[in-house]
């Protein structure tokens, strides 16, 4: 089983909503999700602002526009455990990564990356902005990024895992 996490600051805008997209992808293509499944997929922050809250109501109107409920996810702080525990931890800006970076043992570095590393047909576009302090317009610009990376990152699961 792969095992993915994404991570933002809050765990309230950005992580939930890759969560919910890639969920929705992987789904559509018929890959199941769920711990006896072929994959697992989690969210978590940085920072514990926000702990058992749901995701922004702007992100879960926006997520809800393009058919992806997240409105049941909770926010979780990054645990020293997860590092161990997932394939693919996925930040979605250079400030969380260096954060993750400080904080992963070595032996798991390689786990680290920036999610918008693996969008095609985004060149220079290397981070998703963070909507929290914005407007609604700013959170479907964090969701096309998103979305833009799941089908990226789905194309390279699918690859290099043989789903």
């Amino acid at each position: 089983m792969v095992k993915i996490l994404f991570v933002c600051m809050g765990n309230i805008c950005r992580s939930p909503t890759a969560e919910g997209v890639f969920r929705h992808q992987a789904n559509k293509i018929g890959i199941k999700i769920g711990f006896t499944k072929e994959m697992y997929i989690d969210s978590a922050g940085t920072a514990g602002f926000h702990l058992a809250a749901a995701p922004d109501k702007r992100a879960q109107l926006t997520a809800l526009k393009y058919g992806v409920d997240i409105g049941d996810l909770q926010a979780r702080k990054l645990s020293p455990q997860d590092f161990s525990d997932f394939d693919y931890i996925l930040a979605m800006d250079s400030d969380n990564l260096a954060i993750m970076k400080k904080n992963c043992p070595e032996q798991h570095q390689q786990k680290l990356h920036l999610y918008m590393s693996f969008a095609e047909n985004s060149p220079g576009i290397t981070e998703i902005p963070d909507p929290y302090y914005g407007d609604i317009e700013d959170f479907d610009k964090a969701y096309d990024f998103i979305d833009r990376a799941s089908q990226g990152f789905l194309k390279f699961i699918k690859k290099e895992h043989n789903l």
